[in-house]
């Protein structure tokens, strides 16, 4: 057995998310959202091996930029099985390598379970939608539903910038184009501003890691595009404070007001263990904006917007602890899930319970 047939193996199981590579060790996988070793693995991996596996994944281009960097981010496609998202790194003198699994199909918000305000919000015409959480928590797949959405239903010009490609769209009724950094476009800033002259209706900028990604961003969801981002954000305050903070003081009221003209919605989420089976499904938190969120994020008084989510039910939006609960109703995830990944556990408890 190879470290290739460890990879072709893993794609099929629904339940295995990344695939870690470390010298004295044998491979590391996690499994619902758990670190494991695979065990079927023959032995540990020597630093000459990961160095081959490493070398044997890339292009000479992208090797020798990572013996320059000492770090890249690729994709990996093994066809037929399933495509991997890979970052290889050096660490003590060794090679080191992290694979997260994209499935081949590209998903749809159906089939994932999402909440329906999602359609509403990826058949907007332009605007800011951001979608955040840690690493990991499944962003990547929300704005590839959406996208896909978009793809299936509008006669629109896509332009993603990704680092790196994961999901692979298909031209439908929309002309799909996706960069990678690194390898079609040196940065996110640079491909953002040459998108703007590659007339696009929806771009999607894989993440907004600087004030000129953003100011740039911030710009085109205000000329007529529909620009989706992602951030490492936990919730909707945090959020609107990260890309307001990004610029100078003497700017961030101007900024502000930017931002609140052109918002559309913020999706916050994170990954829960599945009840029924060994996978793990989407846990959201929704704003949307409103003509009163939008004056909270005008007039500074960020905080206010939790309030907002709170009796902004009828409108699609969505607060973390409910949708736990919702969830745990369906029963989708375990009691014990619904509390521990809450803010607010006597929260969630009560809701349960039916004490209000």
């Amino acid at each position: 057995m190879d470290v290739l047939d460890v990879m072709k193996k893993l794609a099929k199981d629904r339940s295995v998310s990344d695939l870690h590579l470390t010298v004295k060790e044998k491979p590391i996988i996690r499994y619902n959202g758990k670190l494991t070793y695979y065990e079927e693995y023959p032995n540990k991996l020597e630093i000459s091996e990961v160095k081959e596996i490493a070398k044997d994944l890339m292009t000479k281009r992208q090797w020798d930029t990572f013996e320059e960097l000492g770090e890249i981010d690729f994709s990996y496609s093994l066809p037929g099985h399933s495509r991997f998202r890979v970052n290889a790194f050096k660490q003590r003198g060794s090679v080191s390598l992290a694979l997260r699994i994209i499935p081949q199909e590209v998903p749809d918000i159906d089939s994932l379970g999402l909440p329906d305000i999602l359609k509403k919000l990826s058949m907007q015409r332009k605007g800011l939608i951001l979608c955040t959480g840690p690493t990991g928590s499944g962003k990547s797949t929300t704005l590839a539903a959406m996208v896909n959405m978009i793809n299936a239903n509008r006669h629109a010009h896509i332009i993603t910038l990704e680092d790196p490609i994961e999901y692979l769209h298909t031209h439908d009724k929309s002309i799909v184009h996706q960069r990678e950094i690194g390898f079609d476009t040196m940065s996110f800033k640079a491909g953002l501003r040459a998108a703007l002259r590659q007339d696009p209706d929806v771009i999607l900028v894989g993440e907004m890691r600087d004030l000129e990604t953003i100011s740039t961003a911030l710009e085109a969801s205000e000329t007529g595009h529909l620009v989706f981002a992602t951030l490492h954000t936990n919730d909707a305050p945090s959020t609107v404070e990260r890309i307001i903070d990004v610029f100078p003081a003497h700017q961030q009221q101007q900024v502000r007001t930017q931002l609140a003209a052109s918002i559309n919605g913020i999706i916050s989420q994170q990954l829960v263990n599945r009840k029924d089976e060994n996978a793990r499904i989407a846990a959201m938190e929704i704003l949307v904006a409103t003509s009163a969120v939008r004056n909270i994020i005008r007039e500074g008084k960020t905080h206010q917007l939790l309030s907002a989510m709170q009796t902004g039910g009828k409108y699609g939006m969505i607060m973390m602890n409910n949708y736990l609960v919702d969830l745990y109703n369906q029963g989708l995830i375990e009691y014990d899930e619904a509390v521990r990944r809450s803010d607010d556990p006597d929260y969630v408890k009560k809701k349960i319970s039916g004490e209000f």
